[in-house]
């Protein structure tokens, strides 16, 4: 089983990635809805709601941790690289990897929330890959644009327009979609940037099949043996998220409610870090 994480629903665009790159895995998608945003919360509140998701995925039989979060991609997945037994990969390198490698490029722009862009995750990333120029955008209305369904309207593509009105004179060679949001503005970011490739965080899926498919064992204890392909656990049911989601993934989501006060809370302790650590479960070697 492969575990997937968000704050909320944003992520569910890394989780129909990765059903298209792994067909046959079994993922669990956890949106923590109760907690959300993850953006305004210090590093160490959102590292410690990282550590009680993972440990309950652990707990659910998930091989591999994918966070779909940038926010905790940031702040939190090295630490539980260093405590969880299983691989654990971000978004924010996958993205960052794919940008770099492009030819000739120069200028690499991202887009984020404002914590993202303040967190300077996704600048320090790139500047360490290489030595491409970086210029980060906070875009705070691109989620609420998404949400509401003002997407595809004029008045949506209007506010992505404006808001990357300065980077397009830049003329970067690639953006970065900093948000797990954004791949659903695509056309209007486009539009808004023309001839501009973009990189989303759901290039992580390209890293996880490369990493089943190089390790037969990790492959097969993730591998779907029976039942749904997609199984959505949140720590709160409100409807917008069902009808979001049902939009996301193009068919009606059934989701489980997992109050947060009842997550595994011990995900912190080192016993539980060094139980997990001796489990010796099926691994791959993560990206960093």
């Amino acid at each position: 089983m492969i575990g997937v994480f968000d704050s909320g629903i944003g992520g569910l665009t890394v989780a129909r990635a990765l059903r298209r790159a792994v067909p046959d895995a079994r993922i669990v998608y956890f949106g923590d809805v109760a907690r959300m945003p993850f953006g305004n919360k210090s590093a160490a509140t959102v590292t410690q709601y990282s550590r009680e998701i993972g440990a309950y995925l652990i707990k659910r039989g998930a091989r591999l941790l994918v966070v779909a979060c940038n926010t905790a991609s940031a702040v939190a997945a090295e630490t539980l690289r260093q405590e969880l037994s299983v691989p654990v990969f971000d978004v924010i390198s996958p993205a960052v990897r794919a940008a770099v490698a492009l030819p000739g490029v120069r200028r690499i722009g991202v887009l984020g929330t404002r914590g993202t862009v303040a967190s300077g995750a996704y600048q320090r990333a790139i500047r360490a890959a290489g030595s491409a120029r970086v210029q980060a955008v906070a875009c705070p209305m691109f989620v609420p644009i998404v949400e509401e369904g003002f997407a595809g309207t004029p008045e949506g593509r209007a506010i992505v327009r404006r808001t990357l009105s300065a980077l397009a004179s830049e003329r970067p060679d690639a953006v970065i979609l900093g948000c797990t949001h954004y791949p659903l503005l695509r056309p209007a970011i486009r539009a808004a940037l023309p001839g501009v490739t973009l990189i989303d965080s759901r290039t992580v899926a390209d890293e996880v099949q490369r990493a089943l498919a190089s390790d037969p064992r990790l492959a097969a204890a993730c591998r779907r043996s029976r039942g749904n392909a997609l199984e959505v656990v949140v720590t709160d049911r409100t409807e917008h998220f069902v009808r979001f989601a049902a939009r996301i993934m193009h068919h009606p989501v059934r989701c489980t409610v997992v109050p947060h006060e009842e997550l595994e809370l011990s995900g912190a302790a080192p016993a539980r870090a060094a139980a997990l650590r001796s489990a010796r479960r099926p691994r791959a070697r993560s990206p960093r």
